[in-house]
């Protein structure tokens, strides 16, 4: 397995990267939003719902 930052071979203790500045670099990329995960539109209304929001409620 390959570092997913600088591709590099992998280390246990950093492992999916290869060292502590890849792990680094990449949680900062989290961090500034460069990342990110989208649900699709359509579960919007459900995800409110589950938030303990009313279901027609905007989200806050």
């Amino acid at each position: 397995m390959s570092c997913p930052i600088c591709k590099k071979e992998t280390v246990t203790k950093y492992r999916p990267f290869c060292s502590k500045r890849c792990a680094d670099i990449d949680l900062g990329k989290w961090l500034n939003e460069d990342y990110s995960l989208e649900a699709p539109e359509e579960d919007v209304p459900e995800a409110a719902f589950f938030a303990g929001q009313k279901k027609d409620e905007p989200l806050h």
